[in-house]
């Protein structure tokens, strides 16, 4: 018997459960993610259900993470039309711990701090090996990707939640003018149904996936 009642309370409480089961049936450690407990179905299948700006844009449908990522990467190869397969797979995954720890915006990630973010990258670090990337990808690329994101949160923003360009020109800086065929997409963004979020990203993965030798 012990002496302490407070330890005698931890060594009997519950024990704490840190994973997460996927419809795939791998069990993902959040504290200590592993690559192989990793696969693209659960990703895609999570980041299709998770919504941008926390649900907050017009139209009948979420405007999804899925179809962020797929934005994201479609104005990098614009931007960057010499860049390789690899580094537009990295563009693809960049939000791709959203399909465990959800979209956190902005705000809310600063007010949460650095465990957030260290969670975060652990997580992305885990996915990149699974996927045959680097961890830390080259300075140019992690800043063109940025760069790439901002774009996406610029247009998301003024067309889709309802931000004035004011607004969205102080919190993602106004972008440069872009082509003729990403103006078109723009114009044209809206909320899609998960299903058809889900097998877009799907596919664009499995197509990058397979472009670039190196990548295993």
């Amino acid at each position: 018997m012990t002496d302490n009642p407070q330890r005698a309370t931890l060594d009997s409480a519950p024990e704490v459960r840190a994973w997460q089961r996927m419809l795939s049936g791998r069990r993902l450690d959040l504290l200590d993610p592993s690559s192989s407990d990793i696969a693209i179905e659960d990703i895609a299948h999570g980041l299709a259900r998770v919504a941008r700006w926390n649900g907050q844009t017009v139209g009948d449908h979420a405007f999804s993470v899925a179809q962020h990522a797929l934005l994201v990467e479609e104005i990098l190869s614009a931007v960057e039309p010499g860049i390789e397969g690899r580094w537009r797979l990295a563009a693809l995954l960049h939000d791709a711990p959203e399909y465990v720890i959800g979209d956190l915006i902005s705000p809310f990630k600063a007010a949460v701090g650095l465990d957030y973010k260290a969670f975060e990258a652990r997580l992305l670090d885990a996915i990149h090996h699974r996927f045959g990337l680097p961890s830390a990808l080259p300075a140019s690329v992690a800043g063109a990707i940025k760069n790439a994101d901002r774009i996406a949160a610029y247009h998301e923003a003024t067309l889709l939640a309802g931000f004035t360009q004011d607004e969205a020109d102080r919190y993602f800086g106004k972008p440069a003018q872009l082509p003729d065929a990403l103006r078109r997409i723009m114009a044209q963004l809206h909320g899609q149904p998960t299903a058809t979020a889900q097998a877009a990203f799907l596919a664009r993965f499995r197509m990058l996936h397979t472009q670039d030798p190196e990548v295993t």
